[in-house]
């Protein structure tokens, strides 16, 4: 893997937002749910989708922080306009587990 600068990791920006809607997304070519996700007075609300169905249902998100990077541009994915990238790791059998500070902290915190 290639290192990067202090400067290159500077210029993602993952913040920590609040899920305050959460839809299946029936459309979308493998399982996803549809996140509306809350980052703060800065950045408002950014939606997007992810591919969660194995270890999470919509109506568990609500309220949960998760981690994103806020600055990549929209992407298509089907009928749904993707503004932001939930982040995750993936189980032993490839499942993601979403990232999220352990504790509550201010919406729109970014990452240090």
């Amino acid at each position: 893997m290639a290192e990067i600068t202090f400067d290159d990791f500077m210029k993602v920006d993952i913040r920590v937002g609040t899920v305050v809607r959460a839809e299946p997304f029936p459309e979308a070519r493998k399982p996803a749910i549809k996140l509306w996700v809350d980052f703060g007075a800065e950045i408002g609300e950014r939606k997007t989708s992810a591919q969660i169905t194995v270890h999470y249902d919509p109506e568990t998100l609500v309220g949960r922080q998760v981690m994103a990077v806020v600055n990549f541009p929209p992407r298509q994915i089907g009928p749904f306009m993707s503004e932001v990238l939930v982040l995750g790791v993936a189980d032993p059998d490839g499942a993601i587990v979403l990232l999220s500070p352990d504790q509550k902290v201010p919406n729109g915190g970014r990452m240090h």
